[in-house]
C-alpha cells in the first residue's frame, strides 16, 4: 500500500510540513459530508493556486454559454425546417440535444465550485453530477456511431442500401439512451462509484480505489464505450473514403472519355452532397475523441500510475470533455449546406457564408435545393 493511500501513515512518516503550505491540503476546504467520497490520495497535495480556479471558472462559463445557445439553435433550426426533418438528421438533433443537456446541467455547478474552490453541493449532487457526465458521454459516442454507420450505408452501399427510416432512427435513439442509462447507473449499485475529482470542482468515476472489482467497470467501459466504437468508426470511414476516391476517379475517367471537364449529373450532385455530410460527421467524431482522450488518459493513469495524477492534472479531463459540446454547433453551421441555408433564412446574423471563389457555395445551394425538392415530392 502506498503512503498516500493512508493519510495517517503518510503524516507519521513525513510529518505535516512536507510542502510549502504546511499541513494545508486541497481537501481542507471540502465540506464534512463530502469527505467519505474523497479518496485519501488527494490528502498529500497542497491547495491549488486560486488563479487556476478563476481561469477554470471563466473558461467553463464561456464554453457553457456557447454550448447551451449553440446547441439550442441547432435543435430549433432542425426541428423547424421541413427540409431538415429526415431520419438521418434525427440523429444530429439527438446529438445536439445531448450536448445541450450536458452543459445545461453541468457547467453552472462547476462555475460555482470554481468560485468557492471546492464542491459545495453535497455528496448526492456530486454523484448525480458524475452520472450525468458519464451518461452524456456514452450517448454522444453511440450517436456518433449511428451517424457514421448511416454515412457508410449511403456512400459505400449506394443504391443497394436500405435507407434509414424514421422508425429506425427513433429506435436507435431510444436504444442508445436506454443502454447508456443502464450502463452509467451501475455505479449506484456498487460497481465503481462517482466521487469528487482532484480539483474538487467536478465529480466523475472512481479511478483511484485499488480494487479489482471497481477497476473492472473502467476496463469494460473503456472497451465498450471508447475503443469498440472507435474501431468501428475507423473501419467505416476507411471504406467511406475509399468509396469516395473510387467514385471521383471513375467520374474523372468518364469525363475524359467524353472530352468534357466534369460531369454535372444529378447523381454526381447527390454524391457530392453526401460526401459533404460525411466530412461533417468525420470532423465531429474527430473532435469528440480529441475531447474525451484526456479523460481516458487520466482514468488509466489513476488506475496504474496514481502518483502522476495531481489535482491540476485532473482539471483537463473535465475541461476538454465539456468543451466538446461547443464544437458541434460550429461544425454544422460552417460545413452542413442545408443547415447553413436554413440558418441563413431564420437567423441571418448567425449564418456562416463561405464564399471561397470556386462556386462551392453555389453548388452547395444547388444540391440543397435539389434535395429539398426530392423530399417534398416524396
Amino acid at each position: 500500500m502506498s503512503y498516500w493511500s493512508d493519510p495517517a501513515k503518510f503524516a507519521s512518516t513525513y510529518g505535516t510540513n512536507t510542502n510549502p503550505f504546511g499541513n494545508f491540503t486541497v481537501v481542507d476546504t471540502v465540506p464534512q459530508d463530502m469527505l467519505p467520497l474523497v479518496h485519501s490520495h488527494w490528502y498529500q497535495f497542497p491547495p491549488m493556486n486560486p488563479l487556476w480556479y478563476g481561469l477554470l471558472g471563466f473558461v467553463i462559463t464561456m464554453c457553457g454559454l456557447l454550448s447551451v445557445c449553440g446547441n439550442l439553435i441547432v435543435v430549433w433550426v432542425f426541428m423547424n425546417t421541413k427540409a431538415l426533418r429526415s431520419p438521418a438528421n434525427s440523429l444530429v438533433v439527438n446529438l445536439a440535444f445531448n450536448d445541450f443537456l450536458m452543459m445545461f446541467c453541468m457547467f453552472p455547478p462547476m462555475v460555482v465550485n470554481s468560485y468557492y474552490g471546492t464542491w459545495v453541493f453535497g455528496p448526492t449532487t456530486c454523484q448525480v453530477y458524475g452520472f450525468v457526465g458519464n451518461l452524456c458521454g456514452c450517448v454522444s459516442i453511440y450517436t456518433m456511431v449511428w451517424i457514421t454507420l448511416d454515412r457508410y450505408n449511403v456512400i459505400v452501399k449506394g443504391v443497394s442500401a436500405q435507407p434509414l427510416s424514421q422508425k429506425g432512427a427513433f429506435l436507435r435513439i431510444i436504444g442508445t439512451w436506454i443502454f447508456s442509462l443502464v450502463w452509467t447507473g451501475l455505479p449506484f449499485f456498487g460497481w465503481n462509484r462517482y466521487v469528487p475529482e482532484g480539483n474538487m470542482t467536478a465529480c466523475g468515476t472512481d479511478y483511484l480505489t485499488d480494487d479489482h472489482f471497481s477497476k473492472s467497470y473502467l476496463y469494460v467501459y473503456t472497451a465498450w464505450v471508447f475503443f469498440g466504437p472507435f474501431l468501428l468508426i475507423v473501419f467505416s470511414y476507411y471504406h467511406i473514403v475509399s468509396a469516395v476516391f473510387a467514385h471521383e476517379k471513375q467520374m474523372r475517367e468518364q469525363a475524359k472519355k467524353m472530352g468534357i471537364k466534369s460531369l454535372r449529373s444529378e447523381e454526381a450532385k447527390k454524391t457530392s452532397n453526401e460526401c459533404r455530410l460525411a466530412k461533417v460527421a468525420l470532423t465531429t467524431v474527430s473532435l469528440w475523441f480529441m475531447a474525451w482522450c484526456p479523460y481516458l488518459i487520466i482514468n488509466w493513469a489513476g488506475m496504474f500510475t496514481p502518483m502522476n495524477v495531481t489535482p491540476l492534472f485532473s482539471i483537463w479531463g473535465s475541461l476538454f470533455a465539456k468543451a466538446n459540446a461547443v464544437y458541434n454547433p460550429i461544425v454544422y453551421a460552417i460545413s452542413h449546406p442545408k443547415y447553413r441555408a436554413a440558418l441563413q433564412k431564420k437567423l441571418p446574423c448567425l449564418a456562416c457564408n463561405t464564399d471561397n471563389g470556386d462556386n462551392d457555395t453555389q453548388s452547395s445551394a444547388t444540391a440543397t435545393a435539389a434535395t429539398e425538392k426530392a423530399e417534398e415530392s416524396a
